[in-house]
């Protein structure tokens, strides 16, 4: 892998543990900064969302009754240039699920542009 594609890679985990701050999701404005415009998630639950959605759900959170997402096995490919590939696993107080990310490079940084979530034992 290049320093570049490393950097890339790099930048998209930053981004996707910082999505799984209990704290950055209480702020709409930091949710905000990492999610694109156009971000569609297909969650474990199969429910469809988008940044407006997310924003309802996470900005209306108490940040001391969520626990950190446990993640694992976490690793990324640049796709192409500007389009980075997550894969991992979470464990979110034993609801267990493989992620899967899709990050690309805007004007204003890295952002999450699609993600989805299925459920495992």
């Amino acid at each position: 892998m290049t320093d570049e594609s490393e950097r890339a890679v790099q930048a998209a985990v930053d981004g996707e543990l910082r999505l799984l701050d209990p704290e950055v999701r209480a702020s709409p404005d930091h949710v905000l900064e990492l999610l694109d415009p156009e971000f569609t998630e297909i969650g474990a639950s199969g429910r469809r969302w988008d940044v407006e959605s997310v924003l309802a759900v996470t900005s209306g959170g108490s940040v001391s009754a969520e626990s950190p997402v446990e993640v694992s096995q976490m690793s990324g490919v640049v796709l192409a240039p500007g389009v980075v590939h997550l894969t991992y696993f979470a464990d979110n107080q034993g609801r267990r699920a493989w992620r899967s990310s899709l990050w690309r490079l805007t004007e204003t940084g890295w952002r999450m542009y699609f993600h989805q979530g299925t459920l495992t034992a």
